[in-house]
């Protein structure tokens, strides 16, 4: 089976009460696209992240806010920003970095939140079943891809009934195998 590929770049997951911080007493966010996954978006707003050594500009905000503020980074963003994330799955957020973020009406410093976000591949019960996957398990995928083909391990399968197929990379990823949006892999046997 084709699995669909999704590339992600940094972006931020924030909570009612940060953005609020950020952006003022009655923001909301504004979608500007829907993601594939049910009721994701990804935000008109941006923000800028600063770190010890570095500056981000223009970090997509995703929707709906979170419980739990969350920012999702690649490891050339760290290098950038010149923090270590620790490798995660989305919520993990025990003993992480955090770092300064600045938008149009202040400044919030987190005190943690910052991950790398560990390769994962998310799908339905159904697709599940067909894919002969359970929840947490660990597969890996070959990309081929015009001179750059490359097998990823270490990838975790989410089965949630509101989830599609879509294998999520992050940007140092997906440039190493050459891939973009719309790529497919297929999962190794």
């Amino acid at each position: 089976m084709r699995i669909p590929i999704a590339v992600s770049a940094r972006h931020a997951h924030l909570s009612e009460a940060t953005l609020r911080q950020l952006f003022g007493d009655r923001f909301e966010l504004q979608v500007r696209n829907w993601l594939s996954q049910t009721g994701q978006f990804s935000a008109q707003q941006t923000v800028s992240l600063i770190g010890p050594k570095g500056r981000i500009d223009n970090v997509r905000l995703m929707g709906p806010p979170r419980a739990h503020d969350q920012i999702e980074l690649s490891r050339t963003d760290e290098c950038t920003l010149g923090i270590t994330a620790p490798l995660r799955m989305s919520g993990n957020l025990a003993n992480t970095p955090g770092l300064q973020v600045v938008g149009p009406a202040g400044t919030v410093t987190l005190p943690s939140g910052v991950i790398t976000a560990r390769r994962h591949l998310h799908m339905n019960p159904q697709e599940a079943r067909q894919l002969e996957l359970r929840d947490g398990q660990v597969v890996s995928v070959k990309i081929d891809s015009d001179g750059r083909d490359l097998t990823f391990g270490d990838i975790v399968a989410r089965i949630a009934p509101d989830f599609r197929l879509e294998l999520h990379l992050d940007t140092d990823e997906a440039n190493a195998a050459g891939v973009t949006n719309g790529s497919y892999a297929e999962i190794v046997r």
